[in-house]
Formats: structure tokens, C-alpha cells, sequence
């Protein structure tokens, strides 16, 4: 059974994109059956794959809005065990047609349990903002990365995200935890990089992953040649980032099972956000 994992930030221009793309790829070099899901209408995921804007005719907006069956749109990619739900521009107009939909904020959860058992990991890219498109993956998720720039002002945006998450949890998902704040764009010849990176980890501790994404020349260019990082430059530093990454996230993966074992045997606890200690 698939762990779905939203990557979402309110803010744009962080490198979330760029995360689910290369952390989807690095899974699926793990040997971990990864479907790669395309929530943003801007579909840079999709290209990002090597899967050619114009080259399909249905996308998620078909599944999302009209029914249609997942197994017609899903496809494949270069590497063997990554798949792709792709997107769009159709489904910009999915946040005016859902509106009047009962139960709008669970369309993707509905489709995404069809084809939940087929994978050991979904990954979802959402829009740079709160609409219906990012609430849906958020309610289908079973936990969240925050891709974070090393600047000042992520570090502001950090508290509203999780003043969001407090309330999405509260109405519609209540299982989501975070998997991990990620700390992108990371420049280490900067003192405001570094700064940024030890005030993340002093305030939210375990909840910051240990990987850092640097700023990288090669990393910035996959994307054009339609190819994740892994499969552009694997000897990069980006692509050893997020190979790490990947190794990091199914590491949590293994500590949660641990974890629920731990927890079924003295009688059960609730945790909060996972990881460390909600700012809330």
C-alpha cells in the first residue's frame, strides 16, 4: 500500500517542482514502485519527466473532474518503476468546476485508492497556493515536505504553513503529519544559507531533514532536456542530494513501522505532527 506524500509551499519559487520530480526519480531508482502526480495546472512536473505538453489527450483534469479512469492516463517514464499522472493547462479550470462538486476536497483521495495498492510511494506536486487543487492533495496525503529556500523570508512563511496544516488537519485530513521541512537552494559559501539552515533546526528540530539541496548548475538544467537529475547528471551534486533524500524518506518510512509497533504494544499514543514539535 502506497504512502502518499504532498510536496506543497504556499510560497512559490522554492524548488518544489524540482523535489517532487528528482525525489520521485531517486525512489524509483530505490527499487520502490513510484507514481509521480502532476497537481499543477503550470504542469512542469509532467515535462520534467520527458513527457512531451501536447503529447497526451487526457490528464488529471479528466480523472479529477470528468471520472475518467486512471489506468487511461497514467504513463510511463524512462525510469521502469516511475509513472506519472500528468497535468494540464485543463485543469486550472478544475478550481472553478469542483466548487459545486459535493465532497470537492476529496476527488483526489477517491481516485488515488484505486491505485493506491500498486505503488510504494505517490508522490504529489502542488500548486504554489492554497486552492482546491493543493486541499485535495493535502486531504489524499498521508504526510507533507515543505521545500524551504535558505532565505529570510521562508522562515516567515514557515508559521503560516503551519497554521494551515493545523486547520486542514482539523477539517479534512487528520492523519496528515509532515514528513520533513527541506531546505533547498542551499549555498553554503553564504553566512544567510547557514543561518537559515541552523534556525530551522533549532526551532523545529527533527522535523528538518538531514539533506540539504544545493544550488547547482546541473540541477537547473535537467528540466529543459526533460529529464530528472538522476538520469541528466548522476555524478551531480544535485542528484546525490536527492538520492539521499529519497534513502532518508524511506528511512522514515521503516522508523514509523517501527514506531506503530512500539505503540501497539503499550496501548496506543497520539503524536502530533510527526517528527519533532508542532509550532501550534
Amino acid at each position: 500500500m502506497a504512502k502518499i506524500i504532498a510536496v506543497a509551499n504556499q510560497k512559490g519559487g522554492v524548488g518544489k517542482t524540482t523535489t517532487a520530480v528528482n525525489l520521485a526519480a531517486a525512489l524509483a531508482v530505490a527499487e520502490m514502485r513510484t507514481l509521480l502526480v502532476d497537481a499543477d495546472p503550470q504542469a512542469n512536473a509532467t515535462s520534467g519527466v520527458g513527457i512531451q505538453r501536447g503529447s497526451f489527450r487526457r490528464s488529471l483534469y479528466h480523472a479529477i473532474v470528468l471520472g475518467e479512469q486512471l489506468d487511461n492516463i497514467i504513463h510511463s517514464t524512462e525510469l521502469p518503476l516511475l509513472k506519472v499522472l500528468p497535468s494540464d493547462r485543463n485543469l486550472a479550470g478544475a478550481e472553478i468546476e469542483l466548487v459545486e462538486i459535493e465532497k470537492r476536497e476529496y476527488k483526489l483521495q477517491e481516485l488515488l485508492q484505486k491505485v493506491r495498492s500498486d505503488y510504494d510511494y505517490v508522490i504529489i506536486d502542488c500548486p504554489p497556493s492554497l486552492g482546491l487543487l493543493t486541499l485535495n492533495a493535502l486531504t489524499a496525503a498521508d504526510s507533507l515536505i515543505v521545500p524551504i529556500q535558505c532565505e529570510y523570508y521562508a522562515l516567515e512563511g514557515v508559521t503560516e504553513l503551519f497554521d494551515t496544516l493545523a486547520r486542514i488537519r482539523r477539517l479534512l485530513n487528520p492523519g496528515l503529519t509532515i514528513e520533513g521541512l527541506l531546505l533547498t537552494m542551499y549555498d553554503e559559501r553564504t553566512n544567510l544559507s547557514s543561518a537559515v539552515a541552523s534556525d530551522l533546526r533549532d526551532f523545529y528540530g527533527q522535523q528538518v531533514f538531514e539533506t540539504l539541496i544545493p544550488r547547482n548548475v546541473r540541477l537547473a538544467e535537467a528540466p529543459s532536456y526533460g529529464k530528472p537529475i538522476i538520469l541528466y547528471d548522476i555524478r551531480s551534486r544535485g542528484a546525490e542530494s536527492y538520492l539521499l533524500l529519497a534513502k532518508e524518506v524511506i528511512a522514515h518510512d521503516k522508523k514509523s513501522t517501527r514506531a506503530g509497533f512500539e505503540r501497539t504494544a503499550v496501548g496506543g499514543v497520539n503524536g502530533d505532527f510527526g517528527g519533532g514539535t508542532s509550532p501550534n
